[in-house]
This record gives structure tokens, C-alpha cells and sequence, in this order.
């Protein structure tokens, strides 16, 4: 699963692979901006750290185990979203999206559009 994720994050437009804190955690950017960032935290599951807009953060938490504040990030406006399988891949590729649509809508115009 934690390839098939970062292959769905890489396809969006504009999005690059970095690893700006080492070889771990792999952190994916559009615009120089991150919108996931992918760990293994066990040995057993896979992490994402997904932007996510504070209000319906908060919901997803109070509905699904396997999403949580953001782990070491702004847990206002972050999400842990734990790779465990409760989860089905769309919902997953639907929290990517959100993630992705807040960073590219927070560019300047002129940088979204030469993204999108």
C-alpha cells in the first residue's frame, strides 16, 4: 500500500519526492510545499501526514481510529492517517486530495497556474 500512496501522490500535478529530514520520513511537495509525508512508525504500518482543514480534521478524528492529530505537526491543521487496512483506498485518495487542493489553493495565482 505505501507504494501504490506515494505513486497516487507523485501522478498529481507539480508534486515532487524529497527527503529533507534524511532518509526518513519521504515528503512530497508542490510548489516547495509539503502536502504528505510518509513514515513507517512500527514496522508494521505505514503513516501519512495529511494537511487537512481544521473542521473536518476534527470530524475524521472523531469517526475513524486510524486518523489522528498530525504527529509532530500543526495538529490544527494536520492529520496522522495510520495505513492499517480499516481504511479503503479511495478514502485514503480522497484525504491526499484534500491535502493537495489546500496547498495548491494557498499558492499565488500565477504559481497555481503554471502548476495546474
Amino acid at each position: 500500500m505505501k507504494n501504490t500512496i506515494i505513486e497516487y501522490c507523485l501522478k498529481k500535478k507539480g508534486a515532487t519526492l524529497e527527503y529533507p529530514f534524511g532518509p526518513h520520513p519521504l515528503v512530497i511537495k508542490v510548489a516547495g510545499k509539503m502536502f504528505a509525508l510518509i513514515f513507517e512508525g512500527n514496522g508494521v504500518n505505514v503513516y501519512i501526514n495529511l494537511k487537512c482543514d481544521p473542521v473536518i480534521a476534527e470530524n475524521l478524528r472523531e469517526q475513524l481510529e486510524a486518523v489522528r492529530p498530525g504527529f509532530h505537526m500543526n495538529k490544527k491543521h494536520w492529520n496522522t492517517v495510520i495505513i492499517d487496512g480499516s481504511l479503503s483506498e479511495s478514502d485514503i485518495f480522497d484525504m491526499i486530495n484534500h491535502s493537495y487542493d489546500l496547498v495548491v489553493n494557498n499558492l499565488s495565482k500565477s504559481l497555481r497556474e503554471s502548476i495546474l
